[in-house]
């Protein structure tokens, strides 16, 4: 069974540092080392797996099972332990808690604050919420397609009185098929990829575009967490609704979400909810790479809505070949990375590219 020692402090001194995100511990996710190492570390009761998925470790054990799980068939898309690009998933986790975006946004409960239970995740946390899709269903898709090993069946717990979350693969095919089917496809066709006839570079390209369609699969099904919004401030739900719209970028480029490369994206992130007062940039207390990804977020959502959703119409346009893909994921990286690096650059090169 998974022993959390000493983790209501580490948690405790990580949610109170404020606007410092902390994005990895020892070089790896937060509390990676407490989590399972095998999926007799979580719990059972009837020969049933039966993790709680709003018990931070154990939905951050989903992702280290299975990373570990499809490893050995991660050859095409990179040789080395860290270049799966679920790598992203886990991390993107950690910033949630650390941010304090997994606690209880109606102070309703102590849920994932420093004076309760600092590794519970909220059912009312909208984050939360859209993490559950991206993490407790490709666990079960994973499950189902005999990654956890052979006849594993998952029946995730859920807090008394909450039923709006499937809690098996069976209930949630009825919901969200569509999410599933995208999992159980990346998955398949990932352990069939050893064989494949194409070149090196288009392999690994066609892999990583089965990876981002399951990927925004799960994210489309985040309309079910849109009621949760209401619990925080507009500038948080402004900040929200970019996060989700930088996501339909990212994904066009068929970005490798490597360890490496996602601690880059992720450690400029706000390292705490925005509120009320944050809506004039720079907000005072946050660092210069913090504010320059929201100043980011906040163009690419307003071009979009100016140009009637044209931007990722282009963008997703722009994105037509192995090599265009190659050369989108440089331009994020400037556009997100590089304060220098023009936004107006970025339109000129989305508009000029032609397959």
């Amino acid at each position: 069974m998974l022993r959390p020692t000493g983790l209501c402090l580490l948690l405790a001194c990580v949610v109170s540092l404020g606007s410092s995100a902390v994005v990895v511990e020892n070089g790896m996710p937060i509390l990676w080392a407490q989590t399972a190492a095998q999926i007799g570390d979580l719990p059972a009761q009837d020969g049933i797996v039966t993790p709680d998925p709003w018990n931070f470790i154990h939905r951050m054990s989903f992702y280290r099972l299975i990373i570990e799980a499809t490893n050995t068939y991660m050859g095409p898309v990179g040789t080395g332990p860290t270049d799966s690009p679920i790598w992203g998933l886990p991390l993107q986790l950690g910033w949630m808690l650390t941010s304090g975006r997994l606690a209880d946004p109606t102070s309703a409960t102590t849920c994932g604050l420093p004076t309760g239970d600092t590794t519970c995740i909220s059912t009312q946390s909208w984050w939360g919420c859209v993490n559950y899709f991206t993490s407790a269903l490709p666990f079960l898709a994973a499950a189902q397609q005999g990654l956890m090993g052979p006849g594993v069946q998952v029946k995730m717990q859920a807090p008394a009185g909450v039923e709006e979350y499937c809690t098996t693969y069976a209930d949630c095919a009825t919901l969200y098929s569509d999410v599933l089917n995208k999992w159980s496809s990346f998955y398949q066709n990932l352990k069939d990829s050893t064989g494949s006839s194409l070149p090196a570079n288009e392999n690994r390209d066609a892999l990583l575009g089965l990876y981002w369609e399951a990927h925004m699969s799960s994210i489309a099904a985040s309309p079910a967490c849109s009621a949760k919004l209401s619990s925080y401030s507009p500038v948080e739900v402004s900040f929200a609704e970019g996060w989700l719209n930088s996501a339909n970028f990212v994904s066009a480029a068929r970005f490798q979400s490597s360890l490496e490369k996602s601690i880059l994206f992720l450690a400029p992130l706000p390292g705490r909810i925005l509120l009320e007062g944050d809506s004039a940039l720079p907000i005072a207390d946050l660092s210069p790479e913090e504010n320059h990804t929201l100043s980011t977020f906040s163009w690419m959502k307003l071009m979009d809505q100016v140009l009637r959703g044209m931007l990722t119409n282009m963008w997703n346009t722009a994105m037509c070949s192995v090599t265009s893909r190659e050369k989108g994921q440089e331009m994020l990286e400037q556009l997100l990375l590089n304060s220098t690096f023009a936004p107006e650059t970025f339109v000129s090169i989305v508009t000029a590219t032609n397959c």
